[in-house]
């Protein structure tokens, strides 16, 4: 009888990270032959939407590309784990989007990984949403910004937004300037019920104000395999979003929630652990998806 036959939950999941890890040191991550604008966004908060947002552009940037991440929230919890200051008086998206002010002369590296740079969000932003009512064109500052940070920098690779979780001016800005949206959701159904809503949403856009947005991917969170819903919603997802799906799902992990105390992403604080694997392994599709001839 095979060893494997009398295998646990346990050294089978062991097994599966190894594997992962083997393949993951393997893979090519194919650079895009143009920059890919994409933001993280889903009106519903605690679906993980700024744990992936950072931890993808981590597995990006780990993986050897030239990645911007530009906080749009003003909660600024995607400063917080990408390690950058972003304390009242910090120059941050607010300065971009009232005072014009260039993203290259915002952006901060961080500390942990080469090649990812970060646009930093103060508490500053608070008050965007009610200063840019009298703003003429405000539905477009932050796609002038970007449109002129790519103009200064050829060498980016992706440019990812985290937005806050409404659909408020500060996410529509993102709306416009992002060509990609990955929708996070938890696996559940409720998710599901609001999913379809944000859908309508970005359709209302795409329609009025930027014909170019679409909704690329769709990343199950806190997926739990042990249980029926958790496989129930993935396939719910899959039936309908087939293309869209992002194959692995993100497990509920301590180490995911623990990083960011940490002021590091998952990738950088346990690079073993099943959410890193995970991150890693959706960054990776995620390359494969746009990737296109050697820059």
């Amino acid at each position: 009888m095979s060893a494997n036959t009398h295998e646990t939950p346990l050294a089978s999941s062991i097994s599966r990270n190894l594997a992962d890890l083997k393949m993951l040191e393997k893979a090519t991550f194919p650079r895009p032959d143009s920059p890919v604008i994409m933001t993280f966004a889903n009106q519903k908060g605690g679906v993980g939407k700024t744990t992936s947002a950072v931890n993808v552009a981590a597995g990006l940037a780990a993986a050897g590309l030239n990645v911007i991440l530009i906080d749009i929230d003003p909660q600024g919890n995607a400063s917080t784990a990408m390690g950058v200051e972003h304390h009242a008086g910090t120059p941050s998206t607010y300065e971009v989007l009232m005072d014009g002010l260039p993203i290259s002369e915002v952006l901060q590296t961080c500390p942990d990984i080469e090649g990812l740079r970060v646009c930093p969000a103060t508490l500053d932003l608070s008050g965007a949403e009610v200063e840019l009512v009298d703003v003429n064109n405000r539905e477009y500052l932050l796609e002038r910004a970007i449109e002129q940070l790519l103009t200064e920098d050829k060498n980016i690779d992706y440019i990812i937004i985290d937005c806050p979780p409404s659909l408020g001016m500060l996410t529509l800005n993102a709306f416009v300037a992002a060509r990609e949206v990955t929708i996070p959701i938890q696996a559940e159904y409720y998710a599901l019920e609001g999913l379809s809503s944000l859908l309508r949403a970005i359709e209302r856009i795409r329609n009025s104000l930027n014909p170019n947005l679409k909704v690329s991917g769709i990343l199950v969170t806190m997926f739990d395999s042990r249980t029926n819903l958790s496989r129930e919603v993935m396939g719910e997802v899959n039936t309908h979003f087939p293309k869209q799906l992002l194959k692995t799902p993100i497990p509920r992990s301590v180490r995911l929630s623990e990083a960011p105390s940490y002021s590091q992403t998952v990738i950088t604080y346990d690079p073993r652990s099943i959410g890193a694997i995970a991150y890693r392994k959706v960054a990776l599709e995620i390359s494969q998806r746009f990737g296109g001839s050697s820059k």
